[in-house]
C-alpha cells in the first residue's frame, strides 16, 4: 500500500461508517462473491455499501476503468467523489481492495482505506476463511441475497 493509502480494521470501518456521514464502504469484490458469500448490510445506519468489482467475474481481468465506474456509482448514490469523503475498501481478505483503494488514491476520489480484514480474513492453519478475522466473524452486520 501506498502512504495514500491507509489500512483500517473492521471496527475501526464500522465506527468510521457509524459516525460519518460521507463515509462510504465500497466493496470490490466479484457478483459472484456478493450473491453467493454475502456482503456488508449497513442498513442499520442508514447507509449501503457500493459495489464495484476490481475484477471482472468469470474472467478476474482487471474492471476497465474502476475510477470511473467508481465515480459513477458514487454520483448515482447522491455521495460526494470531489476527494472529500472517506471510501472504505473492502475484499475478501485485504488484496484486491488495497489495490482498488490505491488507484482510487491517484483519482484522487477521496481519502482512501483498506479494510486490512475483508470480508472473510485470512487463511487459518487449515486452509479455512471465517475464523480468525474480517467482516463476518468480528460481528459486523452482513447478510445473504
Amino acid at each position: 500500500m501506498t502512504d495514500s493509502v491507509g489500512g483500517i480494521s473492521c471496527q475501526e470501518a464500522w465506527d468510521k461508517l457509524s459516525n460519518e456521514p460521507t463515509t462510504t464502504l465500497v466493496d470490490v469484490r466479484t457478483r459472484a462473491e456478493w450473491n453467493f458469500v454475502g456482503f456488508a448490510d449497513l442498513s442499520s445506519i442508514g447507509k449501503a455499501p457500493l459495489f464495484v468489482e476490481w475484477q471482472e467475474f468469470p474472467s478476474t481481468q482487471p474492471t476497465p476503468d474502476f475510477p470511473g465506474r467508481l465515480r459513477e456509482a458514487l454520483s448515482a448514490a447522491n455521495l460526494p467523489c470531489d476527494g472529500t469523503c472517506n471510501l472504505l475498501f473492502m475484499c475478501r481478505s485485504g488484496g484486491r481492495s488495497g489495490r482498488a483503494a490505491e488507484a482510487t488514491a491517484e483519482a484522487e476520489l477521496g481519502h482512501c482505506f483498506n479494510l486490512i480484514e475483508g470480508f472473510e480474513g485470512g487463511l487459518n492453519a487449515s486452509g479455512h476463511r471465517n475464523s480468525l478475522e474480517g467482516w463476518r466473524v468480528g460481528g459486523f452486520p452482513w447478510r445473504q441475497k
